[in-house]
């Protein structure tokens, strides 16, 4: 029966993998960029889509239509997967309807009066600087801005603002203008043998324009402020749209097509362009240069500790070294003695490991090429899934550590911990800022259905698996300890003030905390200044920096906690890396005040609420791998050395 046991583990994860690809086939289309180009002859329609409505100030989107914007006849939903619905995207049908290399100049839209709701609404997202984000072949449109400190280098931003705030000249009240007509370049490449034309950019420049026209409005009427007749185009705001109750705006715009050299397996690049690239070399080296600092002080530990205090553990030494080097020594009966809690440090460590095995497969995935941005909602499905798979893992580390612990035979106890204490806990977080935003009519409120998804998901795939690995684990023999445990436990001696707790606790989080804080920043940044985030190889090198300073400054610091005899070392591993997701809290509060433009509370609770959710994953994950590592690194000293 022991042979069995390896293969059946293996075909149990092969076939979690195979469901997880299954239902991302699914639920993604799995789309990879250069995979599935769409050609266009001269002439062929090209459907532009509208999405959220999205501004930094408020981090609340909304819907496009929640605006008095023309429509077309039928709204129709695109479809979504369930990353899309969790990020708030609402991608819908426009009555921006082009033709492939036949450029247009000013074509009227429709015309819309507004009454007091509309004006309203219109205020206030211009207030709250709300830009407008359109999809033209799967590209996201963007407004190009020159930038002057940097050489006229050109940066693209998301969508364009739906208008902007002004003062007449005479005038001190500030006034409220819409951007009611937009210029459109699309970028094309074009197969000379075939004639067939790729889109590889989408480009925007808004203007605010009040349109004229001769005699009573129809969908004919001749605009004189913006004629294509005579040749007549809108090139500046001069004589803006202004918002106010009973004032009729004319939506208009124009497309003009250019031909790029660019291909369109390469339309990406522009987007994703990091232009300060030497910020991550810098970030990595940083990182790099704490990791040889601890690697260096582990060597030194495992080669005075392994090949010379225990090859000589009976031979005393100087005094000096007696006391430094074989305190750790005088706690062999108690080292491995079951901690308190024992139950919630088996859950933590199970769950730390889910999240591991999340993290690991998603960097793997991304640096790949599998989660690029062009499918999106992508990389949080996937987290999704793989959180929901990684049950099994989850299952099995919790029992395995529960039988190592001698904790008895109610394994199904445990297993249920791990299946519903940590995703109950961000489950009822997520609901209450859900219920938030569904307060505030935005689009990024879940919907029920999605939510009732969450919880099949949860309930349906993953507890289940978290019981076969739990059951597989506790099937598994546990391994003996290296020493025996005393009855009684040793009397643990008065603690210098560098060894207390709290202290060595904190101090062991600053140096994981060090090494990814550079690379945060990018990553805040994307989340919440709504820019691409793309630099996976980067973040795939800082995240293997993060789990060797996590596990080698935990391994330190306990190494010193077992030289000056305290034994109790199990929970203060799990938190000695653990603690650098405080860091990581604080770091986001300061990132909110520097960096951020939100002031509206609701706003504000979004944020601390959503960054509490990420840093108590942060430390979730962290501190399963510092408890890993000691666990580990107890083990092996202690079965090194001869005990009397």
């Amino acid at each position: 029966m022991a042979v069995l046991r390896e293969p059946i583990e293996i075909r149990i994860l092969i076939f979690a993998v195979v469901i997880f690809f299954f239902l991302n086939v699914h639920v993604d289309g799995f789309y990879l960029p250069g995979v599935a180009p769409q050609d266009f002859q001269m002439g062929d329609a090209l459907m532009v889509k509208v999405n959220k409505l999205t501004s930094t100030k408020t981090q609340l989107p909304y819907s496009y239509y929640s605006l008095p914007y023309c429509r077309p006849e039928h709204i129709v939903d695109s479809a979504e997967n369930l990353g899309e619905v969790l990020r708030g995207d609402r991608i819908e049908n426009s009555p921006f309807v082009f033709k492939m290399r036949e450029s247009q100049m000013c074509a009227a839209v429709c015309r819309v009066k507004l009454d007091k709701k509309s004006a309203k609404a219109l205020k206030e997202k211009i207030a709250d600087e709300y830009r407008v984000n359109m999809i033209l072949d799967n590209l996201p449109l963007v407004v190009p801005v020159r930038r002057q400190d940097q050489d006229n280098v050109v940066v693209y931003q998301h969508g364009f603002h739906v208008g902007l705030k002004g003062i007449f000249v005479g005038s001190k009240e500030e006034k409220y203008f819409i951007h009611n007509h937009l210029t459109f370049t699309v970028r094309y490449h074009r197969d000379v043998d075939t004639d067939s034309s790729r889109i590889v950019g989408f480009e925007v420049k808004p203007f605010s324009v009040k349109h004229e026209y001769e005699g009573e409005w129809s969908e004919k009427a001749r605009l004189t402020s913006c004629d294509p007749h005579t040749k007549r185009a809108v090139t500046n705001s001069e004589s803006p749209q202004e918002v106010e109750e009973g004032n009729e705006i004319i939506f208009t715009y124009d497309v003009d097509f250019q031909e790029s050299e660019v291909k369109w397996a390469s339309r990406w690049d522009t987007y994703l362009l990091m232009a300060d690239d030497q910020i991550h070399w810098f970030s990595i080296v940083n990182s790099m240069m704490i990791v040889l600092f601890l690697s260096g002080m582990v060597a030194m530990i495992m080669l005075r500790t392994l090949y010379r205090d225990i090859s000589n553990y009976n031979q005393l030494e100087t005094h000096e070294e007696v006391l430094e080097e074989t305190g750790w020594k005088l706690v062999h009966g108690d080292v491995f003695r079951p901690p308190e809690n024992q139950d919630l440090l088996c859950v933590y460590a199970g769950t730390g490991v889910q999240c591991f095995g999340m993290i690991l497969v998603t960097m793997i995935f991304a640096c790949l090429g599998f989660l690029s941005p062009s499918n999106r909602g992508g990389l949080m499905t996937a987290m999704l899934l793989l959180w929901v798979f990684m049950g099994l893992l989850a299952g099995y580390a919790s029992s395995r550590l529960y039988k190592t612990l001698k904790g008895g035979t109610e394994w199904k106890r445990i297993a249920l911990k791990t299946a519903f204490m940590f995703p109950a806990t961000v489950f009822v977080a997520f609901f209450v800022l859900n219920a938030i935003i569904w307060g505030q009519k935005s689009s990024g409120a879940v919907p029920f259905g999605t939510m009732f998804a969450l919880v099949v998901l949860w309930f349906g795939i993953s507890v289940p698996l978290v019981f076969i690995g739990g059951y597989i684990g506790f099937r598994k023999p546990a391994p003996e300890d290296p020493v025996k445990t005393n009855k009684i436990p040793r009397p643990i001696p008065v603690q210098a003030w560098y060894m207390n707790p709290v202290f060595s606790i904190l101090i062991g989080g600053i140096l994981p905390f060090g090494a990814v804080f550079i690379e945060l920043f990018f990553i805040l940044t994307s989340i919440w200044l709504h820019q691409f985030y793309y630099i996976f190889g980067f973040l795939f090198i800082v995240f293997i920096i993060l789990i060797i300073t996590c596990a080698e400054i935990t391994v330190v610091l306990c190494y010193f906690q077992l030289c000056s005899e305290d034994y109790q070392w199990w929970w203060r591993s799990y938190l000695t890396s653990g603690s650098s997701a405080v860091y990581l809290f604080l770091y986001a509060a300061f990132y909110f005040y520097t960096k951020l433009e939100i002031t509206k509370l609701v706003s504000g609770i979004l944020y601390f609420g959503y960054m509490l959710i990420v840093s108590y994953v942060f430390f979730v994950f962290t501190g399963a791998i510092g408890f890993y590592a000691c666990f580990w690194f107890t083990r092996l000293i202690y079965s090194s050395v001869k005990i009397d």
